[in-house]
């Protein structure tokens, strides 16, 4: 990894759009007129939202102090599991732009929200960025949410409580478009799903410390170091399916593949075979499993690893592999006891449990997952591949599946990188595609239309001289 001097965007030109890091110098404070480049590209490039990142970073849990309106664990934020890191606010202690817009991207299986909170009991200026989930399923949860937000956000922002906006992305902002404009009565503005995914993306990769980082068992969390050149790359965004997206700059990517086969797979399937309630209880369930009393390992077949074709004895051969044979043994030892006198009729033992299930399918979903994320890698010559989305959620056996899956079959050419807020790239880029009154580098955008129209009719010069 390459430490940058500065982030620059696909052309090579300029700090990352939208963000301001750099302190302002004396000169550039007292300049007065706006240059035309500097018009061009706040006018063309729609979607480059201001936001003073400067000084910005994670919030520890231990000392994080839940902003006004912060929601409670009863739709939670994939917090205090021991099995998969927390999803931490981002601290903006120089953003004081006021924000009177919050964004969701609404999946097939989970909703992420995100907004900007003012720390109305802090003496610190800015605030923070704050994350939440919600099940699909509970739509209205989720806009009851909403609505706290909306009637709390003089507190929140200090801007008018009429001022709020919705900015929605995925598939959910169409088909809840009616439910959420009508329950709160302000705009909801859609925005295509991918693009959102790429800004989102752009933006934590560019600006967030700590945040991008590998993974593998002997160094869990290793934080990488923002890289000046970060394009091409591959997103696998893995959510109740998977997009794997190859993205070339800021506008430009395309969806070159992906599976039906993604978190809600998982989730629909881990439903039918053990008790678990819902994903967070499966990925505990997967914590505490073993595989191998489930899975049909080279080990059980060879008895040794296969080191000619450097296949370890614990590589599963089969995933599912060994549950015929020992549910077809368990039955038949439990009809050879019926028949015995003074035996009880008692459960069937299997030797497996509900939690070597979920390890086992968990194992299966991201192997297959790992393995299209490296076939695509090779067919467009990619070598970083970042994943994300919900089904991640920090998950140490996922990521560790993951990466080491994606090292051994590109025999190390390859690096997967994860973040700390994987599941919120949709909607932190749907965040960022709002550009409301007096948000921006120089505080206001009023004004810019008609100096590109000036600059265009030659008159530009003229204007500036003014």
């Amino acid at each position: 990894m390459t430490p940058a001097v500065e982030h620059r965007d696909a052309a090579g030109g300029g700090t990352a759009a939208g963000t301001m890091r750099q302190p302002v110098t004396e000169a550039e404070a007292s300049r007065t007129v706006i240059s035309t480049e500097e018009i061009n590209n706040t006018i063309t490039r729609p979607g480059s939202v201001k936001i003073n990142v400067q000084g910005a970073f994670i919030v520890d849990p231990d000392t994080s102090t839940p902003a006004v309106g912060t929601a409670t664990s009863s739709h939670g934020n994939g917090r205090g599991s021991p099995t998969h890191h927390e999803t931490s606010d981002i601290r903006l202690p120089n953003h004081t732009a006021v924000v009177s817009h919050i964004a969701v991207d609404i999946g097939g299986s989970l909703i992420k929200l995100v907004y900007f909170s003012r720390e109305v009991h802090s003496m610190e200026p800015g605030g923070r960025l704050n994350f939440q989930i919600f099940e699909t399923d509970r739509i209205d949860d989720c806009v009851e949410f909403m609505k706290h937000l909306r009637d709390n956000q003089l507190a929140l922002n200090g801007s008018k409580p009429g001022e709020l906006c919705v900015m929605a992305t995925g598939g959910g902002a169409y088909k809840f478009y009616d439910k959420i404009r009508d329950a709160l009565g302000v705009d909801v503005l859609r925005e295509d799903e991918m693009e959102c995914l790429i800004i989102g993306l752009d933006f934590f990769i560019t600006e967030i410390p700590r945040e991008v980082f590998t993974y593998s068992e002997t160094d869990p969390m290793h934080f990488v170091t923002p890289r000046e050149r970060i394009y091409p790359y591959l997103l696998v965004n893995i959510g109740s399916g998977v997009s794997i997206l190859k993205v070339d700059g800021p506008r430009s990517y395309q969806r070159v593949g992906g599976t039906s086969l993604g978190g809600g797979t998982l989730w629909g399937l881990l439903s039918l075979l053990t008790g678990a309630q819902n994903f967070d209880e499966m990925l505990e369930q997967a914590g505490h499993g073993d595989n191998a009393n489930v899975d049909m390992l080279v080990g059980d077949i060879y008895g040794t690893d296969y080191g000619k074709i450097g296949l370890k004895s614990t590589t599963i051969a089969s995933s599912f592999g060994k549950v015929f044979r020992k549910k077809s043994l368990a039955e038949a030892a439990a009809a050879a006891h019926k028949g015995q006198p003074n035996e009880k009729a008692g459960p069937i033992e299997l030797g497996f449990t509900e939690s070597d299930i979920s390890r086992s399918l968990l194992y299966a979903v991201s192997n297959n997952i790992g393995q299209i994320a490296y076939l695509q890698s090779q067919i467009h010559n990619v070598s970083d591949i970042y994943f994300g989305g919900s089904f991640i959620r920090g998950h140490r056996q996922t990521m560790n599946t993951l990466s080491y899956g994606l090292k051994f079959w590109s025999k190390g050419e390859k690096q997967a990188y994860f973040l700390r807020h994987e599941g919120y790239l949709g909607a932190v880029g749907a965040f960022l595609k709002r550009q409301p009154k007096n948000w921006g580098r120089r505080n206001s955008l009023e004004g810019m239309e008609e100096m590109l129209e000036l600059r265009k009719s030659g008159k530009v010069k003229e204007a500036l001289a003014l």
